[in-house]
């Protein structure tokens, strides 16, 4: 018997097609689809489409009523926080002025979540992050970028819960998907930059030693250096 489609996976797939059609223009804002519409288009069942549907709703990214139909929201009524909007804006959308956006962001939450993690982090969490430096720079050197995103993810997530803030631990998702997507993007030099990884043994040496300030001033400095190359990649 043909195996059956994986009904997760393509509520998944549809779910990115509708999101980056959205993103890119080419569902624009005020435009109507209806569910019979959107499952003739992508083949799909009207099942599957109305769950994809319903997650977008959850996203501010449509509104869908009844004799209406599905309508197109304004990206100024999305949720830009959520993780996958932010993908899907770097992939189709304004990249450089969502960059832009995030670097301004993170300037706003990691220093402070730094500094809180210098007065905060245990001992177990310091070992973590530097164990994360130290995988940063074996890959950094040998070029293994899917290696060295992983160590620099594990990094910034330990980071954010060392800050003992259970608001800026849940921000995790947004840093993740800036350092995903500057990778999969291919904004990433093919040796990273040894000076972005001495930094990233800056905020975790003043974190260890309990300096607030050095803390809070390296990662900083992390945010800036990353702003800077993505632009230039961009």
């Amino acid at each position: 018997m043909p195996e059956r489609p994986n009904v997760s996976a393509l509520h998944g797939s549809l779910l990115a097609a509708l999101g980056s059609a959205i993103v890119s223009g080419t569902y624009r804002a005020g435009e109507v689809l209806t569910l019979d519409g959107v499952s003739a288009e992508h083949g799909l069942s009207r099942s599957v489409v109305r769950e994809a549907i319903r997650v977008l709703e959850s996203m501010g990214m449509v509104e869908s009523r009844r004799r209406v139909g599905i309508t197109i929201r304004s990206a100024d009524k999305w949720n830009v926080f959520d993780p996958r909007v932010i993908r899907w804006r770097l992939e189709f959308g304004d990249r450089t002025a969502q960059l832009a956006s995030l670097s301004e962001l993170r300037r706003g939450f990691e220093p402070a979540a730094a500094a809180l993690a210098a007065r905060r982090a245990n001992a177990h969490q310091c070992r973590i992050m530097a164990a994360a430096v130290s995988d940063m720079v074996i890959h950094g050197r040998s070029g293994n970028l899917e290696d060295y995103l992983l160590a620099d993810k594990i990094f910034h997530q330990t980071l954010l819960d060392a800050s003992g803030n259970e608001m800026l631990r849940a921000l995790s998702g947004i840093v993740d998907e800036v350092l995903s997507g500057r990778t999969r993007l291919g904004m990433m030099p093919a040796s990273p930059s040894p000076v972005a990884i001495a930094l990233h043994d800056d905020v975790a040496r003043a974190i260890r030693t309990g300096d607030e300030a050095g803390a809070e001033r390296a990662m900083l400095a992390i945010i800036d250096e990353s702003a800077s190359s993505m632009l230039s990649a961009d």
